[in-house]
């Protein structure tokens, strides 16, 4: 089995509701991403996915994180959107990307240099 990681940012506003304390009220974090994917074949070149390849496809999710209220978005029209349910939607947005044979064995989400939430499926 091979892994690779990227990392990619964005910044983005969000609230909790229901959340007692200062997170309620809407403030902003600049977020941190780590995606892992991973594969058994190799291509000919000996390469499981270019690099630049997995970046630019991580970059096409969080690019729409960016800038935004987050809880305006479609995909948190029925949730917050916690650390948690954001690195779960990158892992599915991601993961419907990819070819069929690499797959996402994680998605870690910073909120915080201090706070990180992660999905595996």
């Amino acid at each position: 089995m091979f892994r690779l990681k990227v990392f990619d940012h964005f910044s983005s506003a969000h609230f909790l509701s229901g959340y007692q304390g200062k997170c309620e009220s809407m403030h902003g974090h600049n977020w941190r991403v780590e995606a892992e994917v991973e594969g058994e074949n190799l291509d000919k070149i000996g390469m499981l996915i270019d690099f630049k390849i997995l970046k630019g496809l991580l970059s096409s999710v969080t690019k729409g994180l960016d800038h935004c209220v987050l809880n305006d978005l479609e995909a948190f029209k029925n949730s917050n959107p916690s650390a948690e349910l954001i690195a779960q939607y990158i892992y599915e947005q991601l993961q419907q990307l990819l070819p069929k044979e690499i797959h996402v064995s994680g998605i870690s989400v910073w909120e915080t240099e201090g706070s990180q939430a992660i999905y595996l499926k």
